[in-house]
């Protein structure tokens, strides 16, 4: 896959382009953090293809050149479905909680800002505090819970009628 630096003027954005670009703040914070990892995918006329939001973040961080890649070899049927399917594919997977938890873990443990990963506040805090990394989240007080009144003698599960 041939990647070339272009004139971010010369990009075309897709005036069809169903997707909201909601997200352009996180990804221009992504690239100023972590610098561009994937280019915007453009057709032979420069029109993008996929890369909106990227190509937006880019805009707006007043940057002139950006990566690319001329996907010359899709037909025009396939380059109006890729737009499509190359947004849809990715909101079909679905977080590991457990190992996400473990990474941002990691992460906190080597003082690293969180926030720069996309994530807002909330959903941050919502995350740490369902695994109990969260400086804020308590310990739960059963000194106040009913005891129960039987006991299995085989397995010992405790229970009330």
């Amino acid at each position: 896959m041939d990647i070339i630096l272009e004139d971010i003027d010369k990009l075309i954005p897709y005036a069809r382009n169903p997707r909201k670009n909601q997200a352009i703040d996180k990804v221009a914070a992504s690239i100023r953090e972590f610098g561009f990892r994937q280019p915007i995918v453009v057709d032979k006329r420069l029109t993008i293809i996929a890369g909106h939001t990227r190509y937006e973040a880019s805009k707006k961080l007043g940057l002139k050149k950006v990566p690319i890649h001329i996907a010359k070899e899709l037909t025009p049927v396939q380059i109006q479905a890729y737009r499509i399917a190359d947004n849809k594919v990715a909101e079909e997977s679905q977080w590991d909680y457990p190992l996400l938890n473990l990474e941002f873990g990691d992460l906190l443990d080597m003082n690293y800002d969180l926030e720069l990963l996309g994530f807002d506040k909330n959903e941050l805090e919502s995350y740490l505090t369902y695994s109990g990394q969260s400086k804020e989240s308590k310990e739960l007080d059963t000194s106040t819970f009913e005891k129960f009144k039987h006991q299995c003698p085989k397995c010992k599960f405790e229970f009330n009628e």
